[in-house]
């Protein structure tokens, strides 16, 4: 048992040296998940108006408010997951990208 642990803490501390990175990457993967029902909403809600305001929203909503935020969210994900110890940061990440997996496979 102690094999364990000391693996799962292993893997905490590698992975807390890469906080950021994973962080955007699930950043990222999210925004690619829910990418297409975030745009198709915001084109039902557009969908009568000027095709010049259309076009213009939806850049707006996909360039800036995605780059937004991927540039604002993921700090505060890396922040947030710096808070496990190092027995649980390793479980919750693999847990985390477990259910994204899960998450794509339905989609």
């Amino acid at each position: 048992m102690d094999l364990l642990f000391d693996l799962i803490a292993t893997l905490s501390r590698w992975s807390r040296g890469h906080l950021y990175d994973i962080a955007l990457a699930i950043m990222a993967t999210l925004l690619v998940l829910f990418g297409p029902g975030i745009n198709a909403w915001v084109q039902r809600r557009i969908g009568s108006l000027n095709f010049i305001f259309r076009t213009l929203i939806f850049v707006l909503i996909c360039a800036v408010g995605y780059g937004l935020a991927m540039v604002f969210l993921t700090p505060w994900l890396a922040q947030g997951l710096g808070h496990f110890n190092n027995y649980t940061l390793a479980p919750v990440l693999l847990l985390v990208f477990f259910l994204i997996g899960v998450l794509a496979d339905r989609s």
